[in-house]
């Protein structure tokens, strides 16, 4: 089966000074279309460090990344930034939600940033809404949502536009148990209906058992 993703021996350095620390130390990984994968590990184990190199948030010190056919450490800031916005979807700690727009304001905002137009299709709104079941809080802005509806928002956000892979960090750090559990169950039921590929960073044990696939990381490395 072809990879939606992989990693080749990815190292990523940082320098401040004549000071270097290394964040991750050659990391391979693999990923098959529809897998749902938690990545583990103890605070400045190197995890988040891996994701933003996964969505091209930062370029690696040396190895390979590639998305979907696509290597991202031999192209310039400008593809990268294309293929981010073209096969990535970003869930985060923080909601990020536009406070000035709708539940599906920020749903056509996405869809704008995606196509280069106003285009987008209301249907597809529809149905990812309905399927985080949140039909009834479209019109709704993110002060009167609660912070579990708030995070299913970003994750409609961040699946609207058929991205190959979306990577969440920590998706559930700022909600509480119900919240908690209501999210993962939204990203299993994506991961379900939709075959979406999923990568998610967190901490959490419990989190990570909604996952098909656990990678765990000590130091920089894959253990």
């Amino acid at each position: 089966m072809k990879l939606i993703l992989q990693t080749e021996n990815l190292s990523k350095i940082y320098k401040i000074g004549k000071v270097e620390t290394h964040a991750l130390r050659g990391v391979s990984i693999a990923v098959e279309p529809g897998e749902f994968v938690a990545i583990m590990g103890q605070s400045g184990c190197g995890k988040s460090t891996l994701l933003h190199l996964l969505g091209g948030l930062l370029s690696p010190t040396s190895g390979k990344i590639i998305i979907d056919g696509e290597d991202l450490s031999k192209i310039s800031d400008a593809v990268r930034t294309d293929i981010r916005r073209r096969k990535i979807g970003f869930v985060f700690q923080r909601f990020n939600l536009f406070p000035t727009l709708t539940a599906d304001g920020n749903l056509r905002l996405a869809e704008r940033i995606h196509a280069g137009n106003g285009g987008g299709s209301a249907q597809r709104r529809r149905e990812v809404l309905n399927l985080l079941k949140l039909e009834n809080k479209i019109n709704n802005k993110p002060l009167e949502l609660s912070g579990g509806e708030q995070q299913r928002v970003a994750l409609a956000r961040a699946v609207i536009n058929n991205p190959a892979i979306i990577l969440a960090d920590e998706p559930t750090g700022n909600l509480d148990s119900e919240n908690s559990r209501i999210v993962l169950e939204m990203f299993r039921e994506l991961n379900k209906k939709f075959n979406q590929t999923i990568i998610m960073i967190t901490h959490n044990p419990e989190a990570a058992e909604n996952c098909n696939r656990i990678i765990k990381m000590r130091d920089g490395l894959v253990v």
